[in-house]
């Protein structure tokens, strides 16, 4: 099945559909979505990129993350991919975006419009081992210190999230 990524400009306005492999080797700008869940400690749920991936495999990310499908909205698609890649349900609600490049090995570009959403649950995951390799419940402060230390183990919008964004949530969580 030939998955179609939705191409946008810096407005996330929508421009066309390109396939996504060649949106990824074109490195063109395309919507997309990162979920972030929280328990009640206030630890963020991870996961470990599958190996076989096609890019970025074997990295720590956040909770899940993909791309809308034409025709989805953001929410949609974010509790769609909840439940392929983490077996998992919870409210979602949209926190900011922001824009990023990033060249990543096989001559592939993430090139996203990234769309953050945050969402709290105690349930464990049941992961899809075609997406997922392990998990883990973390704390910021872990994940901060983890990343200084080890960054490459981390995809590169995670970084940015986690670096560069935590503002925009972490006054929502109940430490």
């Amino acid at each position: 099945m030939i998955q179609e990524v939705i191409l946008v400009n810096k407005n996330d306005e929508e421009i066309g559909t390109m396939e996504k492999m060649e949106a990824h080797v074109q490195g063109m700008l395309h919507r997309a979505f990162s979920v972030l869940i929280f328990n009640s400690n206030g630890q963020l749920l991870i996961h470990r990129r599958a190996f076989g991936k096609y890019h970025s495999e074997g990295l720590w990310t956040n909770t899940c993350c993909s791309h809308p499908l034409p025709g989805e909205t953001i929410v949609e698609a974010a509790n769609r991919r909840l439940v392929e890649e983490m077996g998992m349900k919870a409210s979602l609600s949209p926190l900011f975006s922001f824009i990023y490049r990033a060249e990543l090995e096989n001559n592939l570009v993430e090139h996203e419009l990234d769309h953050v959403l945050i969402g709290f649950t105690d349930e464990q995951p049941m992961v899809n081992p075609d997406e997922v390799c392990d998990y883990k419940w973390i704390s910021m402060h872990e994940i901060e210190d983890d990343i200084e230390k080890n960054e490459l183990h981390y995809t590169a919008w995670f970084k940015k999230i986690i670096l560069e964004y935590k503002s925009a949530f972490e006054d929502l969580l109940t430490l």
